[in-house]
């Protein structure tokens, strides 16, 4: 409803002017200036794949929507704790965002004995950018080639052995998800980062890995990796293998994502403000296609929804955590 005074006299007058002075209207108007200063991205890993691509994308878009500096800091160390907790002690003005991720919001906060922040109080979502589904991959001498027939092989080899990047990461808990829905006898392989993972399984020295698509794609497409199934609710685009749930698994899905948050009490105005110009720059082509290309799956979600989404994900890795009894210090 819209109300217009040509003259403000009186009550009317002193409620305009505690209107004025309101935390609301404050709100407002910092919405409506935001950003009058740069502002500072955190991506809490090192440079390169896909947290840094989609920071600087999304920087770049930014910049030019809303005619204001956006930087990008990487702040590697300690599974993404401490970009995390940097953003978290961050003045809540819209001015230092953190891009997070699986890890960050979905695994850490269960994952560790001394809880290093709680995602959901710490923190207000913003908008959810991209996922990236995990893909279940052998050797290319592997007999099996479809998930069936990975299960037989694997329950006729106990003990055998799958890599991951280290205790509690995504691929490690992925394992760990297959090794209980499927009944397997198989063990851990912790490696420093995926890439030293993925080099054991093309020399044949581990039995299988659940990986993003976006790391394992280059070694698949060259025939150094096989792709025995999609953890997502539909395959990939220019990759001929089925899904879980079209081989039977339902309700398997694995997905490697990143999102924007902010420190905790960020005015909601700012927090709708970025998503909006956020959603704006997931839908550019050029945005969108460097997404697609790895084969992410664009988004671009509102700040409730994607908050809706981080209750769900810890939830379903808290119940992965426990069964698997993964802890870190």
């Amino acid at each position: 409803m819209l109300y217009c005074f040509k003259k403000v006299t009186g009550t009317v007058a002193l409620a305009a002017a505690v209107f004025a002075a309101s935390p609301f209207a404050a709100q407002a108007q910092s919405a409506a200036t935001y950003p009058d200063k740069p502002v500072k991205i955190v991506a809490p890993f090192p440079p390169g794949g896909a947290v840094d691509m989609i920071a600087r994308g999304i920087g770049t878009r930014l910049s030019t929507q809303l005619n204001q500096t956006f930087v990008v800091e990487n702040r590697p160390g300690a599974a993404g704790i401490i970009g995390a907790q940097a953003v978290m002690r961050s003045a809540p003005d819209g001015l230092t965002m953190l891009l997070g991720s699986t890890t960050t919001h979905g695994i850490n906060p269960t994952l560790y004995k001394t809880k290093p922040y709680d995602a959901i109080t710490d923190f207000e979502p913003i908008s959810l950018i991209a996922t990236i589904p995990h893909v279940l991959i052998v050797h290319p001498s592997n007999p099996a080639n479809n998930l069936e027939e990975f299960i037989r092989y694997a329950k006729g080899k106990p003990g055998l052995a799958f890599g991951s990047a280290g205790i509690g990461s995504p691929h490690h808990l992925a394992g760990e998800l297959l090794k209980t829905r499927a009944g397997l006898d198989v063990i851990h392989a912790p490696f420093k980062g995926s890439g030293g993972a993925m080099l054991a399984l093309m020399g044949d020295q581990i039995g299988f890995m659940s990986i993003e698509y976006t790391a394992a794609a280059t070694n698949i497409k060259a025939g150094k990796l096989k792709a025995i199934a999609v953890a997502a609710d539909k395959r990939i685009a220019g990759l001929d293998t089925p899904t879980y749930a079209e081989q039977g698994m339902k309700g398997f899905e694995v997905t490697a994502w990143y999102a924007f948050f902010a420190p905790a009490k960020t005015p909601q105005p700012i927090l709708d403000k970025l998503a909006k110009e956020m959603n704006v720059a997931v839908n550019n082509p050029q945005f969108r296609e460097s997404l697609t290309s790895l084969g992410a799956t664009p988004i671009g979600s509102t700040s409730p929804q994607l908050g809706a989404f981080v209750k769900k994900e810890v939830e379903q890795w808290a119940r992965v955590i426990k069964s698997s009894g993964a802890t870190a210090e």
